[in-house]
């Protein structure tokens, strides 16, 4: 399966530094800072997960991932004015992004024979921790982080649904598919049809009993 993860790690670059030039459009910065943005999503999650278990990070064992997200940053300054609503398009790229991230951590965690509450906690940093990046970096609120939006939530069920996958005798393979499907399906819902966890909502205090 070590072409798959490769592919996987591509996919998930592209696809997030396409996401990081969105919001480097929306920020107004100049080529080097749309790069900069581009390579940071891309890569920021996948890295965060080497790091954790100890591999060599993603983009140093092969650098031709920055050049995918360079191209991609490169592709996204010359056209996102072509977009009637970038944040539209970011929302569903972000949501294509991590149907793909997450996967790519599971796959990197269960090569690794690693436990299943590792390879939950992986799928996850790798597919939240890069947007968390560019959001915070261009002074945006993190989609990570919206009011009771599926997005952690997509990642935590995609992740959870490989893991049953393998626990149930299922190739590797298929268990990397259901991710990918059960973390679109939730975030596309989300984005539209409206689907919510519910919030913390404060109250007033009681009034105290004389």
């Amino acid at each position: 399966m070590i072409g798959a993860v490769q592919a996987l790690d591509y996919g998930s670059v592209a696809v997030f530094a396409l996401t990081g030039a969105l919001v480097a459009s929306r920020s107004q910065l100049d080529i080097v800072g749309f790069v900069f943005v581009a390579c940071l999503t891309a890569v920021g999650g996948g890295t965060l997960r080497d790091v954790i278990l100890d591999r060599p990070p993603l983009w140093i064992a092969d650098p031709w991932l920055l050049a995918v997200a360079t191209a991609a940053a490169v592709l996204v300054f010359l056209t996102a004015h072509l977009l009637e609503s970038r944040y539209r398009a970011l929302e569903w790229l972000d949501a294509c992004a991590l149907a793909v991230a997450v996967p790519a951590g599971v796959a990197v965690a269960l090569n690794a024979g690693h436990s299943w509450p590792v390879v939950l906690v992986m799928g996850m940093v790798t597919g939240c921790m890069g947007g968390l990046m560019r959001d915070v970096v261009c002074n945006e609120v993190p989609l990570v982080l919206k009011q009771g939006e599926l997005y952690v939530t997509c990642a935590f069920a995609g992740a959870l649904a490989a893991v049953a996958a393998v626990a149930a005798g299922g190739a590797q393979g298929l268990a990397l598919a259901a991710c990918a499907g059960v973390t679109l399906a939730l975030r596309a819902g989300s984005l539209a049809f409206g689907w919510r966890l519910p919030v913390y909502r404060t109250r007033p205090p009681r009034a105290p009993k004389r």
